[in-house]
């Protein structure tokens, strides 16, 4: 999701730029991008759509790295709906007012599609290994039954980092 963030924070600098310079936007598709770039659906209140879409990608990027809780979780499903719901009216708005897509808005379209999906599953999800104490993971990410002993998990002198108020706390979180 990082990655995604990313490349879509580079489509909105980039589109950002191209309307801040006024240089002509890089096209394959002909002038369909120079017509929706110009627009007068690519301004919000006399604010330029890509710039709205730079502040939106940087604040879904922040809110990937931030730590795994569930605020922080909730954060990225809500700011990937209002992406793709503000995305969903600018393509609707590309295809029935414009008549020309924008080869770039369609590209941010996916990509915030894919970031809400992914979002809406990493909420439902929860946070990894949620259950499992700390360092009760062995070789490959396996979570060790309840009870079991080793380097995991150890509960003698070698695992005796964990408190045994937090150890009663671990215990109490099972099923």
């Amino acid at each position: 999701m990082i990655g995604l963030a990313t490349i879509g924070l580079g489509v909105a600098s980039y589109l950002t730029y191209v309307h801040y310079s006024g240089i002509t936007v890089v096209c394959t598709a002909g002038e369909s991008c120079i017509k929706v770039q110009t627009s007068e659906w690519s301004k919000l209140a006399g604010v330029p759509v890509a710039l709205i879409g730079l502040l939106g990608y940087v604040s879904i990027l922040a809110s990937l790295l931030a730590p795994d809780r569930e605020e922080s979780r909730l954060a990225t499903l809500g700011l990937t709906f209002i992406g793709f719901g503000f995305s969903g009216y600018l393509t609707y708005r590309e295809l029935f007012s414009i008549h020309a897509i924008c080869e770039w808005c369609a590209s941010s379209a996916v990509i915030l599609t894919v970031l809400f999906v992914s979002a809406l599953v990493r909420y439902l999800a929860g946070p990894v290994n949620a259950s499992a104490p700390a360092g009760a993971s062995g070789p490959a990410g396996a979570i060790a039954p309840a009870g079991a002993s080793g380097p995991a998990n150890a509960s003698g002198p070698a695992g005796a980092s964990a408190s045994p108020n937090r150890q009663r706390r671990q215990r109490a979180r099972l099923p």
